[in-house]
């Protein structure tokens, strides 16, 4: 509590902002400016600039786990800490407390039953900074919905220039191999990594998507009467705020993230990977449901455009990702040797978790024990080459299923506290989505200014998430981007109402004045 001039008491929430130091004549630079006002959360936006940064390949020929991002990300949590401990921030509710320590339990219980405790150190480390220190990070800094767009800007950014360096791969042949082609477009993340573009720019395509499908709020200039402005279930019937420039606000946001969306398509289908475009048309569907039934309709006829255009118009990879597409179906009477390894390995794992259904075998168990329940059809590893490197066989380290490999290695114990914590962030995203409300023209409305935008590519994000987590697992320098999404969606599900209500940046034209 803060007294003003008179000494009456003023409530927290209108407290005065510290002003931005001034420059030598008094003046606030633009980048001095905006390095204030989003100081809590450049260090998010730094750790998601430094994924684009290579990362070595391990010395096995696999991804490797350790990069410049992930020191960034120990740096983030460090930072976090200080700055919660020096100006004595709010702590974690107790729902907040108990859904992202939830993590805790299992794996701390499969890495103190395992035959080695020691070797299970890293992995312990590994689960904690992905599921447990970045989200609760990301959760502290975040104080508004500028904030929070300004990161999730950050990984539309990183997945455009991902996306960039893959079309460039397979127009000249510089990708990763693919059918006797160096074609696959794997960004920067090379052939040891051929899902880590694929993961980026799905993550940026589904926060476009929301974005984009957000409802524009009905604002009027002071004078204005009920008008065309009106928002109704389906969106904006006039301009969304009108003032003596034009129309400007979320109107803008939505066509740049609809220009961003389509053009992720692109790096998206030639990536190659199955288990993306099934999470990503998932996450799509989800969000246009929740957006509307007509704007889903006509989303779906216009993306089906695209499709016919970009594929059978211009044959952007016509022939390879049809027959990339039917390899789906192909489970039981062709498939491929892919398809026919990830299928062994799950029972591998399977197989695992009945012999230690409690615990499990043991957090970076799968390895030491996948070849004594594995069959004799899995093959040794599966072959890389291209994008800057030559051929290798990549170890099959894991069941590339993130919930057979909670299973196998942490049990029942370990699976039941990983799933109930993510699906406690989906329900509780869920619960805060953006509901009817009443515009101050009296109007009814969806209630798109109340962060509908925020809300949707939340949900999106957490549907790609345990969706791709049935063909994939963490693992590789993309697994950081991971843990920031879990924070943006912590911040949306868990984070204060105000938080979620406040937008600053309506009031940073009258702060910079």
């Amino acid at each position: 509590m803060t007294a003003d001039a008179l000494g009456v008491p003023l409530p927290a929430a209108r407290r005065p902002r510290r002003a931005a130091p001034a420059g030598p004549a008094g003046r606030v630079g633009p980048w001095r400016r905006f390095s204030h006002r989003y100081a809590a959360v450049l260090p998010a936006v730094a750790v998601v600039a430094l994924i684009a940064v290579p990362a070595a390949p391990a010395g096995d020929g696999s991804a490797g786990s350790g990069s410049v991002a992930d020191a960034a990300s120990a740096l983030l949590v460090v930072y976090c800490l200080v700055r919660v401990l020096r100006e004595r921030a709010r702590p974690l509710t107790r729902t907040a407390a108990l859904v992202l320590g939830l993590p805790v339990l299992g794996v701390t219980v499969a890495a103190l039953t395992a035959h080695e405790p020691a070797a299970t150190l890293p992995g312990l480390a590994r689960y904690l900074q992905i599921f447990v220190l970045v989200p609760g990070a990301l959760l502290l800094l975040i104080r508004d919905r500028a904030d929070f767009r300004l990161v999730a800007g950050a990984v539309v950014a990183l997945a455009l220039a991902q996306g960039s360096i893959g079309v460039t791969q397979y127009l000249t042949g510089t990708g990763a191999s693919y059918m006797g082609e160096n074609i696959r477009a794997v960004g920067t993340f090379g052939a040891t990594d051929v899902m880590g573009m694929a993961t980026v720019v799905a993550y940026g395509l589904v926060i476009a998507v929301g974005f984009a499908l957000a409802p524009v709020p009905a604002v009027r200039a002071p004078g204005d009467g009920p008008g065309p402005g009106r928002v109704d279930g389906h969106g904006v019937r006039g301009p969304a705020r009108v003032d003596g420039h034009g129309v400007r606000g979320p109107g803008g946001q939505r066509a740049v993230a609809l220009v961003c969306a389509g053009l992720l398509t692109v790096p998206l289908a030639l990536s190659f990977s199955r288990g993306a475009w099934i999470a990503t048309a998932a996450a799509v569907v989800v969000q246009l449901t929740l957006s509307g039934v007509r704007r889903a309709a006509v989303v779906a006829l216009s993306a089906g455009a695209l499709g016919v255009v970009l594929v059978g118009g211009l044959g952007i990879g016509s022939q390879m990702i049809g027959e990339r597409l039917d390899s789906i179906t192909q489970v039981a009477d062709a498939p491929d040797q892919s398809v026919a390894d990830r299928y062994t390995m799950w029972a591998a794992a399977t197989d695992m978790w009945r012999e230690r259904p409690v615990t499990g075998v043991g957090l970076k168990g799968f390895p030491a024990h996948r070849d004594s329940h594995a069959s004799l059809g899995l093959s040794s590893g599966s072959d890389t080459a291209g994008a800057g490197l030559g051929f290798q066989r990549q170890p099959l380290l894991s069941p590339h299923n993130m919930y057979l490999l909670v299973l196998s290695e942490q049990g029942v114990l370990g699976i039941t506290a990983l799933a109930a914590s993510w699906a406690a962030l989906l329900v509780l995203a869920l619960r805060r989505l953006p509901g009817p409300r009443r515009s101050r023209d009296g109007h009814r409305g969806r209630g798109g200014h109340r962060g509908g935008d925020c809300a949707l590519a939340v949900v999106g994000l957490l549907v790609w998430q345990l969706v791709d987590f049935s063909y994939a697992d963490i693992g590789g320098p993309s697994t950081v981007l991971t843990a920031v999404m879990f924070g943006l969606a912590a911040w949306w599900a868990l984070g204060p109402a105000r938080g979620r209500d406040r937008d600053r940046e309506t009031r940073s034209g009258a702060a910079s004045a």
